[in-house]
């Protein structure tokens, strides 16, 4: 089946009968001048050359040719919406810090949008497994129910901002609650959550949540964003300052963090500009036992836009080739020879 991305360029096509119509002027208009010098009969012997065939066949040319280039702008694209897919492999559940903590700049451009860099980077390197998406600040959302579709997951990850989560804070227990609520096996040795943020807990007993899920055999792994000295937070095109006007610091806390991963079972990570940390936590979770099964996945569409701007280029050529008038006689006739 094939799917336009841009369909809102199929009302160029309207261009097309303005071709014809315009030709049609054109010719009833030299038809009028030619009336106006003589009897047109008499005319048209006078101009053998002249042929309106051949101007009719370039019009259509070039209509074809803006039909084929409409038709690539549009961007046609084959492929399924919907497929369903079996596959094989561990569940991975990311809470990934919104707060406007996030925002300070210690990694290029700020904490958030390195964090969310090196998440699509991890999604690209799984193969089968499941992934879903926890973002949080005050409170914790499922951003992401856990899915094969990693079309989907990335896109819903490029979506995710400050504002996704309107109650500022850092819940780290309530994050991790949420993600252990969101798998979808029961399994003690598939299951892991990536806990990415600064590590400035504000809300809830982040360690006894730890505890109670790690029992249920899901791993913790925690990554720190940020450094120990800290970076001010942008806010409203300056900085975010207290209520005594003083400029808030946002700090690493990491700390809280190596407590949750050893509770956890799992590992901390400082994340660096380079090597953001996800890569060794990969490389565990790829140890976890694969677990079957199967689901509805999005899939992404093949473009097919290059072969009707091709098309659109060959008709183009073929009516500058078509010559404005008749194909004169061989000079070597019999007529000419007399």
């Amino acid at each position: 089946m094939i799917y336009l991305a841009q369909p809102a360029y199929l009302f160029l096509l309207l261009v097309i009968p303005l071709l014809f119509v315009g030709y049609a002027l054109w010719l009833s208009n030299r038809r009028k001048k030619i009336e106006k010098i003589g009897d047109p009969a008499l005319v048209e012997r006078l101009m053998p050359d002249a042929s309106t065939g051949k101007g009719w066949l370039k019009i259509t040319l070039l209509a074809l040719a803006w039909l084929f280039f409409t038709i690539g702008l549009a961007r046609p694209q084959t492929g399924a919406r919907l497929k369903e897919h079996e596959s094989k492999g561990a569940e991975v559940m990311i809470a990934l810090d919104v707060s406007n903590s996030m925002l300070a700049e210690d990694y290029s451009p700020n904490r958030l949008e390195r964090s969310k860099l090196a998440i699509s980077r991890f999604v690209d390197r799984l193969t089968g497994d499941r992934v879903g998406l926890v973002v949080f600040a005050g409170q914790a959302f499922v951003q992401l129910p856990i899915t094969t579709d990693y079309v989907s997951a990335k896109i819903f990850l490029n979506s995710t901002n400050t504002g996704s989560v309107p109650v500022q804070g850092t819940a780290l227990a309530d994050a991790i609650s949420t993600c252990a609520m969101s798998f979808s096996t029961q399994s003690e040795k598939s299951r892991a959550i990536i806990l990415i943020t600064d590590g400035e807990d504000h809300e809830g007993d982040v360690l006894e949540v730890a505890k109670s899920v790690a029992e249920t055999g899901i791993r913790i792994y925690c990554v720190g964003v940020g450094s120990p000295a800290g970076k001010p937070i942008p806010y409203e095109g300056g900085l975010m300052k207290d209520k005594d006007g003083n400029i808030v610091v946002s700090k690493l806390d990491e700390d809280i963090l190596v407590q949750i991963a050893g509770i956890g079972n799992g590992k901390y990570v400082r994340a660096g500009n380079g090597e953001f940390g996800l890569n060794p936590i990969i490389e565990d979770i790829r140890s976890l036992e694969k677990e079957a099964f199967s689901s509805v996945v999005f899939e992404d569409f093949n473009e097919q836009y290059m072969y009707f701007f091709a098309l659109a280029l060959f008709f183009l050529l073929l009516e500058a080739l078509v010559p404005q008038v008749k194909a004169r006689r061989n000079i070597f006739s019999k007529d000419q020879k007399r």
